[in-house]
């Protein structure tokens, strides 16, 4: 099954007219228009302290120009960005834009060997890095190419004394930023100070041209670069925002951004949709800490929240998130990993709103599908955004018949350009006829609505039976005791492969024998997907945005 097909155009490279009306040729485009539109509102804010769209646009400005006026970086070459929810992350990012560089970008949790392994497959010549992890980047910086390395604490924007007394805190009383040496580096911020007395040329650029260097795969394989265009990014920023348009009025809304900018979904959604639409992002430098997140939560009347599964359950098993004041919230939305049931539902009793699921992959920019808000279908992930064609192929790649299940394909204008360097790689993962192969067994249903079966490398193959992780695991978190839930294959003499499930107990739940697991499972799972092995945990392994890391626990 497909929708209006867009196969036939070179991905990256174009940019629909019906989304883009003003003729944006990239993201800065889109960027400026937005300072000047809403140059007086608030853009971020961080831990107490404000930038508006007029600040934002200077802070760049200031950047852009320190690195055109005190650097040897050339229109083009890549810039790593390496920051956690801080304000200097969008003002090195759109800095870095209007300077004519590349956004290489970098997750500060990354353990040395996969710093190295990034800096170099990009070729990235310069690094703007949070001091907590600059221990990591000393560690590998001599076996890279980068030249140019700017340091920023976590305060740096914040006016002096709190200031001094923040980035105190954090270095000598919290011991948050492990002592490192890179005698080269300079401050981000004495860099963006340099720059207010500089005049930076803002360098135009092409919307087939590479605007992010984004990369995936890290969790099962060699992480690859996505090359992301400003005809990707802004093809996708205008397909979620026209997703969400009537509930997203220009200039007015307040969204609260727990999910790392340096990941797509988030990136899109806070650094370039919400910008567009002149939102203010409440930045989340540290949403594991649940305690601090909701303190932070009660400053603010919030009408956006975007989040994950896993969130949705820690925050909702927060007494004082519970007391939160949740009469603007508007939207929320999901994404990321699998919403299950359970989690939707508890949002929905103690916020009275419903969670909006949505479907994307980094190379897809991310967005392919959402559930429009009002009209949404729980365990669903919607219907595909604007000019977006799927279908879905069985063996052979030949498309399945209507109503069976197969691996999602997409087309689109958010399909990235391929993966940097690495052409063989781009063409496995493209049909002859131009869609991206998503690796995900999907579900059209017949009024167009998108259903995720599960990942095909997670799918558990049971005596020939076809068993899908997300299935079981929405079934065990729906169990009163449980909290998380996480199902994967493990081998077995009999039937090929077994059902082994992971399970983190709540608080107040005793230990739960297999057979009181197995007979809830029971009542809603076929014989063979109920599982045969339960172990209970005290946490599950998951990606630094919080996506359970499913290999981990096979291995």
């Amino acid at each position: 099954m497909t929708t209006d097909t867009a196969a036939s155009k070179k991905p990256g490279c174009w940019i629909p007219e019906g989304l883009n009306p003003q003729n944006f040729q990239s993201v800065i485009d889109v960027f400026l228009h937005s300072c000047n539109e809403f140059k007086d509102l608030p853009a971020y804010t961080c831990m107490g302290k404000t930038i508006t769209y007029a600040e934002l646009d200077m802070l760049s400005s200031a950047f852009a120009a320190y690195l055109q006026k005190h650097t040897d970086l050339q229109v083009g070459d890549r810039i790593a960005i390496q920051l956690p929810n801080v304000i200097q992350s969008p003002v090195a990012v759109f800095g870095a834009m209007k300077a004519g560089l590349i956004v290489v970008n970098t997750n500060p949790l990354y353990t040395p060997k996969e710093l190295l392994h990034q800096f170099n497959d990009s070729g990235a010549k310069a690094l703007v890095v949070f001091a907590n992890m600059a221990h990591n980047v000393e560690k590998i910086i001599d076996q890279t190419g980068i030249k140019h390395v700017f340091v920023t604490e976590i305060a740096d924007f914040h006016p002096v004394p709190k200031k001094w007394l923040i980035n105190s805190v954090v270095k000598y009383v919290k011991k948050l930023v492990p002592p490192f040496s890179l005698p080269n580096a300079i401050s981000f911020f004495s860099a963006v100070e340099d720059g207010k007395q500089l005049t930076a040329k803002i360098v135009p650029k092409k919307p087939e041209e590479i605007a992010v260097l984004q990369y995936t795969g890290g969790t099962t394989g060699v992480a690859k670069g996505a090359m992301l265009t400003h005809a990707n990014l802004i093809s996708n920023l205008y397909q979620l925002g026209d997703r969400l348009s009537e509930h997203c009025v220009r200039g007015e809304e307040l969204y609260i951004a727990p999910l790392p900018l340096y990941h797509i979904y988030s990136f899109l959604i806070h650094g370039l949709t919400l910008v567009s639409r002149g939102a203010h992002t409440i930045l989340i430098p540290n949403p594991r800490d649940i305690p601090g997140f909701v303190k932070e939560l009660k400053n603010w009347k919030f009408s956006g929240f975007v989040g994950l599964n896993t969130l949705f359950v820690a925050l909702c098993n927060n007494e004082e998130f519970k007391k939160l004041d949740f009469s603007r919230l508007k939207v929320t939305a999901s994404g990321g990993m699998a919403l299950t049931h359970s989690a939707a539902e508890e949002w929905k009793r103690i916020t009275g709103r419903t969670v909006i699921e949505g479907y994307g992959l980094t190379e897809t920019s991310p967005v392919v599908s959402f559930n429009p808000v009002g009209k949404e279908q729980i365990g669903t992930i919607g219907l595909p955004v604007d000019y977006t064609s799927l279908k879905l192929i069985g063996e052979n790649n030949q498309v399945v018949a209507e109503g069976e299940a197969g691996v999602l394909c997409v087309s689109g204008p958010q399909v990235m350009k391929g993966y940097w360097q690495r052409e063989e790689a781009t063409k496995e993962d493209m049909t002859e006829d131009g869609y991206f192969i998503t690796g995900d067994i999907a579900k059209i249903h017949a009024d167009g609505y998108v259903q995720i079966v599960d990942r095909a490398k997670d799918m558990i193959n049971v005596s020939g039976f076809n068993v899908y992780p997300t299935e079981i695991e929405d079934c065990l978190s729906s169990h009163k005791d449980i909290l998380e839930a996480a199902a994967v294959g493990v081998s077995d003499e009999k039937t090929g492969e077994a059902v082994k499930a992971f399970v983190v107990l709540k608080g107040d739940a005793k230990d739960i024998n297999l057979d009181e697991i197995r007979t809830f499972c029971r009542e809603e799972l076929a014989a063979y997907k109920v599982p045969k092995y339960v172990e209970v945990r005290d946490e599950l392994p998951k990606t630094n945005v919080g996506k359970v890391l499913r290999r981990a626990l096979r291995e």
